[in-house]
């Protein structure tokens, strides 16, 4: 869906645009991966495992806060960074569109 959506619409200028799809996205996928972790304990484990000191993490699984906030903060951004999803193979638009320009000059 993102790879038409592109080829849709790569004629005009929609690079700001595409970034922010980005950003909305991985956030979104960060809200997911906060609610499947859905006890406190679970939650503290994940930030340790992906490299979050002991007291942010223990902070940040026990701040009371719903899951968009929680995806969208510094906590998950650091957990979670744009190259995470990279590596999963997450289809980037920005990543696309410059590549994209690129191959046609």
């Amino acid at each position: 869906m993102l790879r038409g959506w592109l080829n849709y619409f790569k004629v005009g200028e929609v690079k700001s645009y595409a970034g922010e799809i980005d950003m909305w996205i991985r956030h979104h996928l960060r809200c997911n991966i906060w609610r499947q972790w859905k006890r406190t304990y679970t939650r503290y484990r994940g930030l340790r495992r992906r490299g979050l000191g002991e007291q942010r993490s223990w902070c940040s699984a026990q701040n009371g806060r719903g899951p968009w906030w929680n995806s969208g903060a510094s906590h998950m951004n650091e957990a979670f960074k744009k190259s995470y999803f990279d590596g999963l193979g997450l289809y980037s638009l920005v990543n696309e569109l410059e590549r994209m320009r690129k191959v046609s000059t």
